[in-house]
């Protein structure tokens, strides 16, 4: 695989350790510990809130970033992150959260959702929709205009992006103006080409995944699975908002995003899609440094601000 990285990525990543998640806690734990590094842009303030849930039980975090001075209302993102549905918190985000603010000229609430296996599906994809309800609900007090709403996140946090659309049209919830799934974990099946071409263990590859799958399906989840929970099993992609998403050649995702792209047009779903040659999952926040991580990013910033302008 190693040749046929992007060249700006290639010297980091023929550094890279193999990827193991056998002890979850202490995996959690280091990314956490990485994430609290982030420095804070001094124009955005950042508060930590706690929401219900859908059913009553545990409140949900919700981490939102907001201009530190504000005089009108803002579109609002709900932001959700990545890690498999097994890893991750809204500060592994922090940076990027703060340049929706600054750049995309937006509210973002990002929710800390809960995890499997401890917790799997339909509770993380609940919790985030809980969150949307929130938010829109709640809308004045958080200075949001509520005919500006988009929800967006990367990796699992892209699956939980499409499910959120997928519940918010099928309950007729809140309006959503824009979705963004980057590189979206939608399809539990494992049987495209790319599933079976990533191996790496370097990034996130085929293994890897079916693992991250069977956690958050759960024991009680494998016969009929929701189109809820792998949102590639929906079968009716109409009605859903614009979208923009993006993926790298080299992610097992690659071909589940295509097709998905593929019938949200043949839905009459307006949609942009990026493939970026020679780019691995994640590799944005991986090597935040090179030019193809800075151009991706700065891609779906845009993407952002101009789906959200009045």
């Amino acid at each position: 695989m190693e040749s046929k990285v992007h060249p700006t990525l290639r010297p980091i990543f023929s550094e890279m350790p193999a990827m193991h998640f056998d002890q979850l806690e202490e995996v959690r734990a280091a990314m956490l510990e990485m994430a609290m590094a982030t420095p804070v842009n001094q124009s955005v303030s950042i508060t930590d809130r706690f929401i219900p849930s859908v059913e009553g039980a545990d409140d949900i975090r919700v981490r939102i970033y907001e201009p530190a001075m504000k005089n009108e209302t803002l579109a609002g993102l709900l932001w959700i992150h990545g890690g498999g549905y097994i890893l991750g918190s809204p500060e592994m985000h922090d940076s990027l959260c703060q340049r929706f603010v600054t750049e995309a000229d937006c509210i973002v609430v990002s929710v800390d959702y809960r995890l499997a296996p401890e917790s799997p599906f339909p509770v993380p994809v609940d919790d985030c929709y809980a969150a949307l309800k929130w938010l829109s609900e709640n809308a004045d007090e958080l200075w949001i205009d509520p005919t500006r709403l988009a929800v967006g996140g990367v990796s699992a946090g892209g699956g939980l992006t499409a499910a959120v659309s997928l519940l918010a049209r099928d309950r007729e919830g809140p309006s959503i103006s824009f979705q963004m799934p980057l590189y979206p974990m939608i399809d539990d099946r494992n049987t495209t080409p790319s599933s079976y071409e990533i191996t790496d263990e370097r990034v996130w590859n085929r293994d890897l995944n079916i693992k991250a799958w069977d956690m958050y399906l759960g024991a009680d989840n494998k016969e009929e699975i929701s189109p809820y929970a792998a949102p590639a099993r929906a079968t009716d992609l109409s009605g859903l908002p614009p979208t923009y998403t993006c993926v790298g050649e080299l992610d097992p995702f690659r071909d589940e995003t295509i097709d998905y792209v593929a019938r949200l047009n043949r839905a009459g779903v307006p949609t942009e899609f990026h493939l970026y040659p020679g780019c691995f999952h994640g590799f944005e926040g991986y090597i935040p440094q090179a030019e193809v991580s800075q151009r991706a990013e700065t891609e779906y910033v845009r993407a952002l601000q101009q789906a959200m302008q009045k």
